[in-house]
């Protein structure tokens, strides 16, 4: 980030289910999958291993009554993968909260961006 530049504060919406967390980061790999077709080409997209996102996609697949994904292993014409109807409105879904978090927060993010230090970005130090 160049300097004398600040990325606008937002929320982040975090659901933590009693063994598993949805995020940001599986929501995204979902976007991914249902734009390449594919598990490994969404994982690479987000720069992690193959192995990562197959274990992502599981997750997500066990956290709900139905699955978000379906794949197809590989053969003669190649394996790929699939968002489910489910899938799809999980993604909308949690889209859906993110607004409204952002929406209804708006008024305290623009309190916080008063006081925020001129120098304080994105990199700057752990996030606690």
């Amino acid at each position: 980030m160049a300097k004398g530049t600040q990325q606008a504060l937002k929320p982040v919406i975090r659901i933590d289910f009693p063994a598993e967390r949805l995020g940001h980061g599986k929501i995204r790999l979902l976007e991914l999958i249902a734009e390449t077709g594919s598990i490994s080409a969404a994982g690479r997209a987000m720069d992690m291993s193959y192995r990562r996102a197959w274990m992502l996609v599981a997750a997500l697949n066990s956290m709900f009554a139905e699955e978000a994904v379906s794949s197809q292993r590989g053969g003669r014409q190649g394996g790929g993968a699939a968002l489910t109807p489910f899938g799809e409105a999980l993604i909308a879904c949690f889209r859906a909260m993110e607004a409204r978090a952002a929406e209804a927060l708006a008024q305290d993010l623009v309190w916080l961006e008063a006081r925020r230090a001129p120098e304080q970005t994105a990199a700057d130090g752990p996030r606690i």
